[in-house]
């Protein structure tokens, strides 16, 4: 007898696991606000950039900059011992303010030395002008005797013209007519060196005059030679050049100084600018007059606004102590870099800015 058998079900989904078995695990659902933070992130970025990117378009800007100032170097004129100095380091001065003192002696000798000299060459003014008028006299003197003799020879002439004739009659012995004719010689001859006296007193009055003007000119160069010696003298005492405050001070009383070396620097106190050394691909809409955007980094907090005043006509590197040569045959090009002139339109008595600083210089170039 045959036997049927049940068929059987291939999938059993309400049978139990069988023994052992790891049950599967139900697929996880992602979080909606991690999406939607990472889409808020993405776009805070994308408008960041945006805006930088939009920024950069219109600015140029550049940290390789630094504050400026006047820096004025106190150097002396004249050598010789330091006598006081009457400033210290930092200590603000006003313009024509005494800071150091040199030891005068040597050059107050000079300077009466060369007051006796001017004295003597003006004395000698006065004796050349006392010739000239003697030598004047003279002429006077010589011309009168002209006269004289003249008067004499006329009177003479006339006392030979009637002798001739009382000679003639015999009247009068030889020897009056002789001595009528020796004494016309005489004036005649007196008369010549009348003239010629004149002429040689009137060349002494030319000498004379000459001699004043020589005497003259000696006063002058004496005159010259003491206003030198009072210049030196002054040098003795060092005065501030402008207001400012006292930096790198390097003397001390007692030493010896001499011409050109430096004994201090004064930070002028007035105002103060910016040089920015931006790239020369950077300066191709910079103009004299846009708006610029100081960044001090000793200052984060705040911001210092100012104008382009000059751009320079050369590069940096032109300046430099050896100056690239690219006719050599070793060029290699590198970008250059142009100082920019950025003045503040205010100053601000809170925040000073020192010469020296590192700024960030941004210039709005469209």
């Amino acid at each position: 007898m045959a036997t049927s058998t049940a068929p059987q079900d291939t999938f059993a989904p309400d049978a139990a696991p069988e023994a052992g078995a790891e049950p599967l695990e139900a697929p996880k659902r992602r979080n909606p606000l991690v999406l939607v933070i990472l889409a808020v992130v993405l776009l805070a970025g994308g408008f960041f950039g945006w805006t930088r990117y939009q920024f950069s378009q219109a600015h140029e800007s550049t940290d390789d900059a630094a504050v400026e100032g006047d820096v004025y170097p106190v150097i002396p004129r004249a050598g010789g011992p330091v006598i006081k100095v009457y400033i210290v380091d930092n200590q603000m001065v006003k313009k024509g303010d005494t800071l150091v003192t040199i030891d005068k002696s040597d050059y107050q000798q000079r300077v009466n030395a060369m007051e006796a000299a001017l004295v003597a060459a003006q004395a000698q003014v006065v004796a050349a002008r006392a010739g000239v008028g003697t030598a004047q006299a003279n002429v006077r003197t010589a011309q009168t005797t002209i006269g004289v003799s003249a008067a004499s020879r006329a009177r003479l002439q006339q006392d030979l013209a009637r002798s001739v004739k009382l000679r003639k009659d015999d009247i009068i012995p030889q020897s009056d007519y002789d001595a009528v004719a020796a004494n016309l010689k005489m004036t005649a001859a007196q008369q010549s060196t009348a003239q010629d006296q004149v002429s040689v007193a009137r060349q002494q009055v030319i000498s004379a005059q000459q001699q004043i003007t020589v005497a003259q000119a000696v006063v002058k160069q004496r005159q010259s030679d003491l206003d030198n010696a009072k210049l030196q003298l002054s040098y003795t005492t060092l005065v501030a050049p402008a207001n400012g405050i006292v930096s790198k001070k390097n003397v001390q009383p007692g030493q010896v100084v001499g011409p050109g070396q430096q004994l201090l620097g004064l930070v002028s106190s007035g105002k103060t600018w910016v040089v920015a050394n931006y790239k020369e691909t950077q300066l191709e809409n910079m103009k004299v007059g846009q708006k610029a955007k100081i960044e001090v980094d000793a200052y984060p907090n705040e911001a210092f606004e100012g104008h382009v005043e000059s751009l320079s006509a050369a590069t940096g590197a032109r300046f430099a102590l050896l100056p690239p040569d690219n006719a050599s045959g070793n060029f290699v090009k590198v970008t250059q870099r142009v100082p920019v002139k950025i003045v503040l339109d205010k100053e601000d008595a809170q925040h000073p800015l020192r010469a020296g600083m590192s700024v960030n210089a941004i210039v709005a170039v469209k």
